[in-house]
């Protein structure tokens, strides 16, 4: 699909994101498949089994169509949607994960030598970080993978910014541990 604008033409995108607006299901449904894997990207990094992570996809496209007529044609749509979606993501979270115990505990995290993480493989990296707690996945992505602070962690998960510095670290520890587990240590 060509996203280029020539003067006084609307690009296949744009017209695409109208017929959106004007709630045609054609259109609704090209939108959808053009940006479903880079969007089920986003949600897979935070929910690993397929049914659940279908669901909140759909919801967060649910959202984006419901919502479509605020898009302003200014910046990203792309960098638009993928906001809606992590919203939804975050809501999923939020109503399934329960913490309980408010741990504000801060150690040390430990870093794995750089030539032991350059033998993963993208795919044995994601699974190992899919392997994590739930809570600690989603601090973890939310830190590492979108870039969010502490403080904005805990807004959007209803934690303190302790407890997600907390789930940080494990999570790193637990990495550690299981790359140094798959004996990827260098060959001396």
């Amino acid at each position: 699909m060509s996203n280029t604008l020539v003067a006084g033409q609307t690009t296949e995108l744009e017209e695409l994101i109208n017929g959106c607006i004007q709630n045609e299901r054609a259109a609704q449904e090209k939108l959808y498949k053009l940006f479903y894997s880079r969007m089920m990207g986003v949600v897979k990094r935070y929910i690993d089994h397929d049914e659940e992570a279908e669901e909140v996809l759909n919801n967060g496209f649910l959202r984006a169509f419901l919502k479509i007529g605020q898009y302003t044609f200014q910046g990203s749509f792309e960098g638009w949607l993928r906001k809606i979606v992590f919203h939804a993501v975050a809501d999923y979270v939020k109503q399934y994960i329960k913490y309980n115990e408010k741990i504000v505990l801060i150690e040390k995290d430990e870093y794995i030598h750089k030539d032991y993480a350059d033998k993963l493989y993208y795919n044995e990296l994601l699974e190992m970080v899919q392997a994590l707690p739930y809570s600690t996945r989603t601090v973890f992505n939310m830190f590492v993978m979108e870039g969010y602070s502490h403080r904005e962690i805990g807004k959007v998960l209803g934690i303190s910014e302790g407890t997600s510095k907390w789930h940080l670290s494990e999570g790193r520890r637990m990495l550690k541990e299981r790359i140094e587990r798959q004996k990827l240590h260098l060959k001396k």
